[in-house]
């Protein structure tokens, strides 16, 4: 995240936007695989928390990429230097907080909007 963040500084004149994607845990092949593993191959807790995961749903793989999209799009454009959650964070509505955003709120010290006395964003 800190290079994100570093490299967003030396971008930014550029119009370049960088930033840092934390998509949750995904429900992917790689769970299945742990899964189909058993716990006598990938440990007993480890197998645990993926039979949990996979119980609980974990985070749909399109969450993550939606969020990439987003952050690829003109829609995001300006927002940088970011660590955004693809399950916890407002993304969608953060075009209409641009100069709010050039502050340190979603970056690695996990700044929200409420730590700088701002409604949005969430609890």
């Amino acid at each position: 995240m800190r290079f994100a963040e570093t490299l967003a500084g030396e971008l930014r004149e550029h119009r370049v936007d960088v930033n840092a994607i934390a998509p949750g845990a995904l429900n992917t092949r790689l769970l299945d695989e742990v899964i189909a593993a058993g716990p006598l191959r990938v440990g007993e807790d480890f197998h645990r928390r993926a039979l949990q995961q996979r119980r609980s749903g974990g985070v749909p793989l399109r969450r993550g990429a939606e969020l990439a999209v987003f952050l690829g799009s003109a829609a995001s454009d300006g927002i940088t230097g970011k660590l955004l959650s693809a399950v916890w964070d407002p993304w969608p509505e953060l075009p209409g907080h641009g100069a709010e955003l050039d502050s340190d709120i979603y970056t690695l010290r996990r700044v929200v909007p409420a730590d700088r006395g701002l409604d949005w964003g969430g609890d």
